[in-house]
């Protein structure tokens, strides 16, 4: 089959073909992949900034999105059945250990994580767990949702954390409506009543925020925070969710915050530097956000079915997934995620 192998960091991934995999397991699920997302994860672990965590032996298949039709069951699976569109939960799970039996799967003891550590989806076929299996309800195709296994868990995530400290009228900012931050700014639009201020540096992208809910935009041109502090009376928001992570955004999100507020950490690749004196006098706090559990992606699921959830695509085929890196990379996925197709 074909596949996209990273065979050394810091340097482009090729397509190879290699060898199907096969079920290994009675809970092993095989799966025809019909969409794989592209994630800027994906680019960071091109880049190498996972090797030292992921530990993964090189080559090895990236893509940790994905949704496609189930094509082989292990003898103890009887949720799913061949045939079946699913989306996949991204991690594999034991659902043993204290973290999976509470619900908190995710920090599951002893979980894989393919596209991470271990061969993922940017592939005709993986094999997963029927545990990661979340069939999709009539309507939804895997191109349509595939993104939403890792972007759109993690942005639900962080919103499901932030809803308690959201009261109606309450201000959320919400920085960065890209890839990640416009499924947020639905999700925030679908589950609160809060007012949502969405901060890009892109006109095009603050045109679709206002299509999609936000209630006010504002350009990132250097003056944003005083901005979003002019439109909270000087306060800041109750809640900044930062969908970018990096870039000085860091620094600006924690100005936007006001005391006693909660600054969420969900894009990555910067630095965040506070004193710790202004975290106690102003009482702020730092959220960090990894993705969202099954149950998680279930919820979202039944979003995206009702139609309150919808992902911004640009699809390309497998083939094709050198360019989608590449357009992803330089900026030229604005607004949505890129999707490879079988």
């Amino acid at each position: 089959m074909k596949a996209v192998r990273v065979h050394e960091y810091g340097k482009p991934p090729t397509i190879d073909d290699i060898p199907e995999p096969t079920l290994q397991g009675p809970l092993d699920v095989l799966v025809k992949v019909d969409a794989a997302g592209v994630c800027r994860t994906d680019l960071h672990i091109i880049e190498g900034q996972w090797a030292e965590k992921s530990g993964v032996a090189l080559p090895y298949v990236i893509g940790h999105e994905n949704a496609g039709t189930v094509v082989e069951v292990g003898a103890a699976v009887g949720s799913v059945a061949v045939g079946d569109k699913v989306i996949l939960h991204p991690l594999v799970t034991c659902g043993l250990c204290r973290a999976c039996r509470a619900g908190d799967d995710v920090h599951c003891a002893g979980s894989e994580f393919p596209g991470i550590d271990r061969d993922g989806g940017m592939a005709e076929l993986l094999r997963t767990s029927v545990r990661s299996c979340v069939r999709l309800e009539e309507g939804l195709e895997p191109a349509d949702v595939a993104a939403l296994a890792d972007a759109g868990l993690t942005a639900y995530h962080a919103v499901r954390k932030a809803v308690p400290l959201l009261h109606p009228g309450a201000d959320v900012v919400v920085i960065g409506a890209g890839g990640l931050g416009h499924i947020g700014l639905q999700c925030l639009v679908a589950m609160t009543a809060a007012r949502v201020t969405v901060v890009d540096r892109s006109a095009e992208v603050l045109r679709k925020a206002t299509a999609l809910g936000a209630h006010r935009t504002v350009l990132s041109d250097g003056g944003q925070v005083e901005q979003v502090l002019e439109l909270t009376d000087g306060d800041g928001a109750q809640v900044v969710l930062d969908f970018v992570g990096e870039h000085g955004t860091e620094k600006e999100g924690v100005a936007m915050t006001r005391n006693a507020g909660s600054y969420f950490v969900i894009g990555y690749g910067g630095r965040l530097d506070v004193p710790t004196i202004d975290i106690i006098s102003r009482e702020i706090n730092v959220v960090g956000n990894l993705v969202g559990s099954y149950n998680d992606l279930d919820d979202l699921m039944t979003l995206a079915a009702m139609g309150s959830v919808r992902l911004s695509t640009q699809k390309y085929p497998l083939t094709d997934a050198l360019t989608a890196l590449d357009d992803l990379d330089g900026g030229r996925v604005p607004g949505g995620r890129a999707i490879l197709t079988s």
